[in-house]
């Protein structure tokens, strides 16, 4: 399907969404890739074979545990003194 140089990643590449944009309707939430995958805005993809792929939005990192915090006093924000 892809025509131009370099070539973008085949469908069953862990890299497919690289793929060049060759449709997009952001109105109905989705983008057709050169390598023929449709993404979805949800982060969930349609592969050409007709397998989906759940969508995968990224997992924010953990929080700190509190000893790795700055001290409670020096977290708040203090009016000057008049």
């Amino acid at each position: 399907m892809c025509q131009h140089e370099p070539h973008c990643p085949p469908a069953d590449a862990s890299d497919r969404e690289a793929a060049r944009p060759v449709a997009f309707r952001p109105e109905q939430g989705w983008t057709l890739l050169c390598n023929g995958v449709v993404l979805f805005e949800d982060t969930g993809a349609l592969l050409p074979d007709g397998r989906a792929v759940a969508p995968h939005r990224p997992v924010p990192a953990p929080r700190r545990p509190a000893s790795h915090r700055a001290p409670r006093s020096s977290r708040r924000c203090l009016a000057p003194a008049a």
